[in-house]
């Protein structure tokens, strides 16, 4: 389950390896990759919900799970949403988890909102993002939806055993969040590797060796 912005094929490192031994399934969620673009602003639980027809319809059951950053919250709605729909859930550059924010993240807040009275597109143009300015009309209502989502509360419903997978080098989510997450899991774990926000992708062999032990050691 891919991160924002990306698609099935940043894990073909992953799904070369497993379906050597295992059915892999890799979907591009919808708005993303080879899927149909959104047509109305989704929320995590819209693509969780999304995403639990389409592995029903390609009668996936009870599956392990690998999800990247975006991909995590959705995993972790779904299996808040539905206990026993997943087996174990392997999470790595896990996003999800919304800290506290500092006065300066405020301050541009309220200066994006109070140019946006005045000049809606200068500000739509120059605050935020690169990855939100560079989304579409509906995919910044989903994105808004999206980040502004805290999920610890759906973490604590979770009976699953989740692995957090944390790139050393991750500025994106790092292992503060990595932490948060990991304090709310009833049966969780985390364990560090080298590497950023794709660690999965710049290490594979070291990445697939702990997840194969994950899920089958």
């Amino acid at each position: 389950m891919h991160g924002y912005l990306s698609s099935k094929e940043a894990f073909m490192a992953q799904v070369r390896y497993f379906s050597q031994f295992y059915r892999v399934t890799a979907i591009d969620f919808i708005g993303f990759g080879d899927s149909a673009p959104l047509t109305q602003a989704f929320s995590v639980e819209d693509y969780a919900l999304w995403t639990k027809a389409v592995l029903e319809l390609l009668q996936v059951k009870h599956p392990h799970v690998i999800a990247h950053s975006f991909g995590c919250r959705v995993a972790v709605k779904l299996s808040a949403l539905e206990p026993d729909f997943f087996d174990k859930i392997l999470l790595t550059g896990a996003a999800g988890v919304v800290l506290k924010r500092g006065f300066s993240y405020h301050c541009k807040v309220k200066t994006y909102r109070l140019i946006r009275r005045f000049a809606p597109r200068f500000a739509e143009r120059n605050f935020g993002s690169a990855e939100y300015r560079s989304l579409s009309p509906v995919m910044k209502e989903s994105y808004k939806k999206i980040v502004n989502e805290d999920l610890r509360e759906c973490a604590r419903k979770m009976d699953r055993e989740v692995l957090l997978v944390q790139g050393a080098e991750d500025t994106t989510t790092p292992k503060r969040e990595a932490e948060a997450y990991l304090a709310c899991f009833k049966r969780g774990r985390l364990t560090m590797m080298d590497g950023g926000h794709f660690a999965f992708a710049q290490y594979p062999l070291a990445f697939n060796m702990i997840a194969e032990e994950f899920f089958y050691g």
